[in-house]
């Protein structure tokens, strides 16, 4: 292969590569063992999020992040998000930011390789829509099409922008709470919630207080907490690597009443709460972190970019001498980007879906999926 032509695919989406190959007269599939191999996986991914209340779609190539943009369905202080609400609103944007991102990226259609979007876990009525607008784009582009784990996408997201090797993953969502770490071809599940998430915890506490959901309950409770200053105790539930928070929440919905007439303030409360459940986590992080012999924390999910919780996940690695990992409300909350960039190291790494297994699943577990483009 002469320099020529290796200077013409650094700049080429793969589509265009393979086409380039075919006229010069050359097999790719003899070049993927040489050095030049590392230019010939260069994928231009668009990636479709609606799993919960925030519409996404992001464009990647090779690794770089080309737009990502969002919207965000939000309920009255004091209400969550219903599916078959937050899925109307996902049908009325999601057109909307589709050309935003393509607007923001500057890509033409011809140049996109590949269409993915969140197969699951999630809320069934929003991944429908996102789904079958996915599925509609491909075909009228004449684009492969790949489904992808949604916490996958989180974790492959967290390693591209912090440049994290091979961590122990606090993986903390409003539908999801996991401790998870790598081996032997899937991201295993070391400890997760027994019951509901964290962020769920969060958002009805939120709603006992009649917090604001703009722009996130986990955020305007966060803001609060660091104006509290009075400690509750609430109950502990750490059971072995797993944790549970409806029993924590129960209380706060039982008690909070009784606690505000009592003096506590709504600030108090929030401070209490953060400073419970971010302790279990970090415990049973620092017990992963520590059978693993691992030297790096990861932390991605919506829950992930509360300060606080990075704080101590921080203090708990340097007492270890590890290293954390975290990123800002950009890739910590649900986006498109982390769609596109997962769906793009898969297609590279030869994954293909046929149509007939082009759906959705609401239950779809982190370690369902083996991760053949990892090479460790």
């Amino acid at each position: 292969m002469d320099s020529c032509f290796i200077k013409q695919l650094r700049c080429r989406s793969f589509t265009s590569i393979l086409h380039l190959a075919d006229n010069v007269g050359y097999d790719l599939r003899l070049c993927f063992d040489t050095k030049y191999s590392n230019f010939l996986i260069m994928v231009l991914a668009v990636g479709f999020e609606g799993s919960a209340n925030k519409l996404a779609i992001g464009v990647v190539k090779d690794g770089n992040i080309l737009a990502n943009c969002r919207r965000t369905f939000i309920t009255p202080p004091g209400e969550g998000f219903l599916p078959k609400e937050t899925a109307q609103h996902h049908r009325n944007f999601i057109l909307v930011v589709l050309k935003e991102a393509l607007e923001e990226s500057k890509v033409k259609i011809e140049d996109v390789d590949l269409i993915c979007y969140t197969k699951g876990p999630g809320m069934g009525a929003p991944l429908a829509v996102v789904a079958v607008v996915a599925r509609t784009i491909a075909q009228l582009w004449n684009k492969p099409l790949l489904g992808v784990n949604h916490c996958i996408g989180h974790i492959e997201m967290g390693r591209l922008i912090t440049g994290a090797k091979n961590p122990t993953v606090l993986y903390v969502s409003g539908g999801n709470t996991q401790i998870i770490a790598y081996a032997r071809k899937r991201y295993r599940i070391f400890g997760e919630t027994i019951d509901i998430a964290v962020g769920n915890c969060l958002d009805r506490f939120a709603r006992v207080l009649k917090i604001s959901n703009d722009p996130s309950p986990g955020y305007n409770i966060e803001q609060l907490a660091k104006k509290g200053s009075k400690f509750v105790q609430l109950p502990y539930c750490v059971k072995g690597m797993d944790v549970s928070f409806s029993g924590i929440l129960s209380f706060m919905e039982e008690k909070t009443k009784r606690l505000l007439q009592e003096g506590y303030t709504p600030e108090d409360l929030c401070f209490s709460l953060q400073e419970t459940i971010f302790a279990m986590l970090v415990e049973t992080t620092e017990r992963a972190l520590a059978h693993c012999n691992s030297k790096e924390v990861l932390i991605v999910g919506g829950v992930g970019c509360n300060l606080r919780l990075q704080e101590m996940m921080d203090i708990m690695c340097k007492e270890r001498g590890a290293q954390l990992f975290a990123t800002d409300e950009r890739f910590c909350i649900d986006n498109g980007v982390m769609i596109a960039h997962a769906g793009a190291e898969m297609h590279a790494a030869g994954v293909r879906m046929k149509w007939k297994d082009a759906f959705i699943t609401q239950r779809y577990r982190t370690d369902e999926v083996e991760t053949v483009w990892r090479e460790d």
